[in-house]
């Protein structure tokens, strides 16, 4: 036979799309239209249905960028469409090819029930099926012009991503209001021929099954009078049922289809209009729902729900019986799907003390798996975080962006630093807006990692951001995917369902130990400096206002803030956001953010004060009050007392014009540029900087990437380097004991502060950055001579090693990684710390020197400042303060307390006496990182530890209130069903860790 497949296929492309997708709807009436604009910001459903609206027509511009307006719609359908099935079609002006990043709306009947959203691949409600002809129609649309801030040329700076810079120009064309009628054989005749023809497309060309689709095809279009597509369709579908209805083979591939739309809670939109879209997208999968009854659809991010509840009650009631009825399924428990680098151990462990809890009290739902299809990596302490919160599993697709490396299974057991594991899935579909296309599904067989071992594997389905969600032409696309020969089979389930299959039929996977390192994204550790400092200041607030907040509650009867840390606790989980807190949000977003940040400080800040009030009572001691896991000046942890005395430090000049800073413990010399020339050790007298180099050195790089700008670091940064070494000013402190430095380069300038703390084993670099720069990467290194093959960086919950060399392409890939509050590196005797109060990015890199001693340059950098242009055009413009301190000497129980230290200051208070501690700890490893009030009101006190050092670990945990009993508990302070209540004796209790062993432990007040 001739070959003549290439002539069939173009055939059935064009018939598809000139002829039969065009007769789904033959015949259409216009609509009147009338708007009205929303002067400002959104406002009330019933407010925008009862405006003055004014007649519009289809053609006009509409939409001013991040307006809102109330289109009417109004009509009669013919009578002459009796018995048949009418929709409107209501096209505000979409790009198709755009879900999520339009226009968007959402259709109201005039009493205020919603109807369903509007998005690019969903532009039509349903009126009637069938009609009994001559009905009157009324409809309202709130339709959003959310600007497309990443349009045809993405990555290009726009001043689109804030309503105070994007002007009032229109952003739409309204392009279609009208009713028409359905042809549902001519649409099934659609769907029939896109999943053989896209099936087909997938299968070797000389495949046998291939052939047969094709001639089916091919019958099917002899069947179709293109005169009359709508006559014929039937007789084209008959054409095909018998390839639709061949079984998949037994050993078939198993799709579990899960309904998805991945809502980033803000990214190129702001916050406030997340809530719309979640609502939106909410109206259409309960309508979805009550239309497909094999449909199940999935939605994480409680913070959303609580969006929806809080917003739109009526989408609300109809999503609470959607979840009784068990199809629309809370996943994920967390507060967001958040960044998991950055946020620090107990903001880590809130996402889903919060996430769950709300799931549990407002359905009874404990959730069994993480959902973060779309972080940017995932942190190495998380598994023992999952396990604590009660759940079992991880999801997450992101992975799969690696740029260097391909990960080596889809599903595996996740191991941690302390030893747990996490059953964990990448979906090899490589999507989390997966719509049943034949090249994803074909490609999720091909790329599946686990064959013969296992064959079940899930792809979330459904347009995200906004984009509507799950459609109709996806669940009808999954229906003939069912059992079809020559395909996976796809059926709808819960995560769960998936996840119990999964582990049933692959129990023991190979496992993957340490941190999920996205091998792209690295820049995302640093953009928008302004608010990882507000994440992290204010994640210490929080353990302040509690800790001190408890302790006074305890001992004097103060008022604990229950509602208030409820409320910014909430505030500050929603920030760590995987698209705020790394920077790679709109203008909008960050504006408001650190906005929000100074507000919670000021309340929190609020709070402490109050609460050390009432516990200094009155008086004129001057107390230190020391909220730091370990003890400081003399002052217990979490207690407050008169400060130790701690020697001085003395400044004297150099010959050369530079400076001597020395307190006994540490001899700091800084060059006449005001480089640190000299950290030297007295005790050990172990020189810290490597020969012939100079520390707290600025260096400056062009950092232009090749996409992704807020987002992506590449490694070819490093190929062109500037060291700021000019300076403009070098003179001594104004206490005496401190050397000021002051810059200037480019448009930008930078004051630093070098101080030796007296009695401290430490060198405070202060850094205020006035910064003008543009596509610029700004850095603070300190070149240590020291030789060794892995540092630690702080993760939650302990740390992680990662290598200082470059053996293989995994090494390799990682020349920018996350650090929270320190960097350790160690030689067996002797190590250095760099501890950070709000920075993360950071790379180590080695060289053995070829001149001198032939010893390792050991070089450690802290990322300070991007200035890219996109989303944000005018990222990290303005005043930045940083504080770093190099610790020589130090163990990594130094670095630990050192980075507690420089994040947790001392405050200062005149009171009547000593305030002892409401928990104390005997052990400096193991590490306490909250003491509060239990959640539930009850007055029981909280305390939360684990072990910091990485070793095993006995202590004594001592109350400082008469204690009833204790238990161990989860993250959310259930008791733990198999581990028995830990043994009270007179207050103390003794505690067994792990390395880096988690612990919550609830204490029941006599």
């Amino acid at each position: 036979m001739h070959d003549d497949r290439t002539l069939v296929e173009a055939r059935l492309r064009r018939v598809l799309d000139e002829r039969i997708r065009p007769a789904v709807h033959p015949e259409s009436v216009p609509l009147e239209v009338a708007v009205w604009h929303a002067p400002g910001e959104p406002v009330p459903v019933a407010e925008g249905l009862a405006a003055d609206v004014e007649p519009v027509t289809v053609g006009s511009r509409w939409g001013a960028p991040w307006g809102t307006s109330w289109f009417r719609v109004t009509g009669t359908v013919p009578a002459e469409w009796a018995g048949k099935t009418v929709e409107a079609i209501l096209d505000l002006g979409f790009d198709e090819n755009m879900p999520g990043f339009q226009c968007e709306g959402l259709v109201y009947r005039p009493d205020g029930t919603p109807v369903k959203g509007l998005n690019p691949r969903n532009q039509w409600v349903r009126i009637g099926a069938p009609v009994q002809g001559g009905e009157e129609v009324r409809l309202h649309v709130e339709a959003a012009s959310n600007p497309v801030v990443m349009g045809p040329r993405p990555f290009t700076p726009t001043p689109l991503g804030d309503l105070e810079t994007a002007g009032r120009d229109p952003q739409y064309t309204l392009t279609r209001m009208d009713l028409a009628v359905l042809d549902e054989t001519v649409w099934h005749l659609v769907t029939d021929l896109e999943v053989l023809g896209e099936l087909m497309a997938e299968l070797p060309v000389d495949s046998p099954r291939r052939w047969e689709i094709l001639r089916a095809a091919e019958r099917a279009l002899d069947a179709l009078d293109l005169q009359d597509v709508g006559g014929t369709a039937e007789r084209a579908r008959a054409c095909l049922a018998d390839v639709l209805a061949a079984p998949a083979v037994p050993s078939a591939h198993r799709i579990s289809a899960v309904g998805h739309a991945h809502i980033d809670s803000a990214w190129l939109w702001p916050l406030r209009e997340t809530v719309r879209k979640v609502a939106r997208t909410a109206a259409n999968m309960t309508a979805l729902l009550d239309d497909e009854p094999d449909f199940v659809f999935a939605m994480s991010q409680a913070q959303q729900w609580a969006w929806v509840k809080e917003h739109r009650p009526e989408v609300w009631a109809r999503v609470k019986k959607a979840v009784a009825d068990g199809r629309f399924v809370p996943a994920g428990g967390m507060w967001v799907e958040s960044d998991t680098n950055m946020p620090g151990s107990e903001a880590m462990a809130r996402q889903f003390v919060h996430g769950k809890r709300f799931f549990l009290d407002e359905f009874g739902v404990d959730n069994d798996e993480a959902w973060l299809p779309d972080t940017f990596g995932f942190a190495a302490g998380l598994p023992q975080i999952i396990r604590a919160a009660g759940s079992r599993y991880l999801l997450t697709q992101k992975i799969s962006w690696s740029r260097t490396n391909s990960f080596p299974h889809h599903t595996f057991r996740w191991e941690g630093i302390d030893g747990t594991r996490i059953y964990t899935h990448f979906p090899p579909v490589d999507t989390y807006n997966c719509s049943m296309r034949g090249a994803e599904i074909a490609h999720a067989v091909r790329n599946f990692k686990d064959k013969g071992t296992a064959r079940h594997s899930l792809a979330p389905t459904g347009w995200g951001d906004g984009g509507g969600g799950t459609t109709r032409e996806m669940v009808a696309k999954a229906a003939r995917l069912r059992d079809l020969e020559g395909s996976a089979t796809v059926t709808w389930e819960t995560p769960s369902a998936f996840f119990a299959k999964a582990e049933a039929e692959n129990p023991e996977p190979p496992v993957w130990v340490g941190e999920l390192y996205l091998e792209l994204h690295r820049a995302t550790l640093t953009s928008q400096a302004g608010t990882k400092q507000g994440n992290r200041r204010s994640e210490h607030l929080l353990r302040e206002a509690e800790l001190w907040a408890a302790t006074a509650a305890v001992r004097t009867g103060f008022p604990y803030p229950y509602a208030d840390l409820d409320r910014i606790w909430k505030t500050v989980l929603l920030h760590q956001f995987h698209d705020i807190l790394p920077g790679s949000s709109i203008a909008w977003v960050h504006r408001e953010a650190r906005a929000t940040y100074a507000r919670i400080a000021d309340e929190l800040n609020g709070i402490v004060d109050a609460a050390q009030r009432a516990l200094a009572g009155e008086g004129t001691v001057p107390l230190l009050f020391n909220a730091a896991p370990h003890t400081r000046a003399g002052v217990p942890a979490g207690g407050a007392r008169p400060a130790e005395a701690s020697g001085r430090t003395t400044h004297a000049g150099r010959p050369d014009g530079g400076h001597v800073l020395d307190n006994g413990l540490l001899r700091i010399g800084v060059d006449p540029r005001g480089l640190v020339d000299s950290v030297l050790d007295l005790a050990t007298r172990r020189e810290t900087i490597a020969p012939g180099r100079t520390g707290n050195l600025l260096q400056l790089h062009q950092d232009l990437p090749n996409m992704w700008d807020a987002w992506d670091v590449d490694e070819f940064y490093r190929n062109t380097v500037t060291d700021l070494t000019d300076a403009d000013e070098v003179t001594p402190g104004d206490d005496g004991a401190s050397v000021r430095i002051v810059r200037t380069f480019g448009g930008s300038r930078v004051t630093q502060l070098l101080s030796l703390p007296p009695g401290e084993k430490r060198l405070v670099v202060d850094t205020e950055v006035d910064w003008h720069e543009t596509e610029k990467f700004l850095k603070l290194a300190f070149p240590l001579d020291l030789h060794t093959d892995r540092y630690a960086s702080e993760t939650q919950f302990g740390h992680f090693f990662r290598p200082t060399h470059t053996n293989t392409s995994w090494e390799a890939a990682k020349f920018e990684a996350c650090n929270h509050r320190f960097v350790h590196l160690q030689e067996p005797d002797w190590g250095v710390a760099l501890v950070n109060d709000g920075t993360y990015g950071h790379d180590v890199t080695r060289a053995v020197r070829t001149d001198g001693d032939g010893g390792t340059t050991t070089t450690v950098r802290a990322s300070l400042l991007r200035a890219p242009r996109f989303p944000d055009p005018e990222t990290d413009q303005g005043v930045h303060r940083f504080r770093h301190a190099l610790v020589p000497g130090a163990s990594i129980g130094d670095a630990v307390r050192e980075g507690w230290r420089i994040n947790l200051p001392e405050r200062r208070l005149d009171g009547a006496g000593e305030v002892t501690p409401l928990v104390t700890v005997d052990r400096d490893s193991v590490v306490v990182t909250a003491v509060k009030l239990a959640d539930d009101g009850s007055g029981d006190v909280v305390v939360r530890f684990h072990e910091a050092h990485g070793a095993r670990a006995r202590a004594t945990l001592t109350a400082g209130f008469p204690l009833a009993g204790a238990e161990v508990t989860d993250l959310l302070e259930r008791p733990l069903a198999d581990t028995a209540p830990p043994a009270v004796d007179d207050g103390r209790i003794a505690v067994a860790l792990r390395p880096f062993e988690l612990r919550t432990l609830r204490l029941k007040r006599a």
